[in-house]
């Protein structure tokens, strides 16, 4: 939903191919993987559908309920555009998010500090969890 790729423009055939298949962009084993160390942490890890948007904005209700029509479970204004080139370029790929906020129309009010706040309250378990995570791959 960003309106781009980072793919548009000439293919450099030597990092991949010119229409990547992005079926499987999110290795299964490595989803796998994660979900095995999650538990044995006693970390709740939940598996969705994440829509990347431009930003730098909080969305409106409108546009969340037409994301939520077309199948997201949570909107972020990263990860996507990088996924796309390492699956391009072949890497595994491994997607980790910490949802930090309700949508507009979920809650009374979006705000950074908000954000911030829970990113400091769970960051210590976040990174627990992506440790564990890369030393089991």
């Amino acid at each position: 939903m960003t309106g781009q790729n980072p793919l548009m423009g000439e293919n450099l055939d030597d990092f991949g191919p010119r229409f990547p298949d992005m079926s499987k962009a999110y290795t299964p084993e490595y989803r796998a993987t994660a979900h095995e160390v999650a538990k044995k942490l006693g970390i709740k890890l939940d598996e969705g559908v994440y829509i990347g948007v431009t930003g730098p904005t909080y969305e409106t209700p409108a546009e969340i309920r037409a994301y939520k029509t077309l199948g997201a479970d949570a909107v972020g204004m990263s990860t996507v555009p990088e996924v796309i080139v390492a699956a391009h370029s072949g890497l595994k790929v491994l997607g980790i998010s910490c949802i930090t906020n309700h949508a507009a129309g979920f809650q009374e009010e979006l705000n950074h500090e908000e954000v911030v706040e829970v990113t400091e309250r769970v960051k210590g378990d976040f990174k627990g969890l992506l440790k564990a995570i890369l030393a089991e791959l």
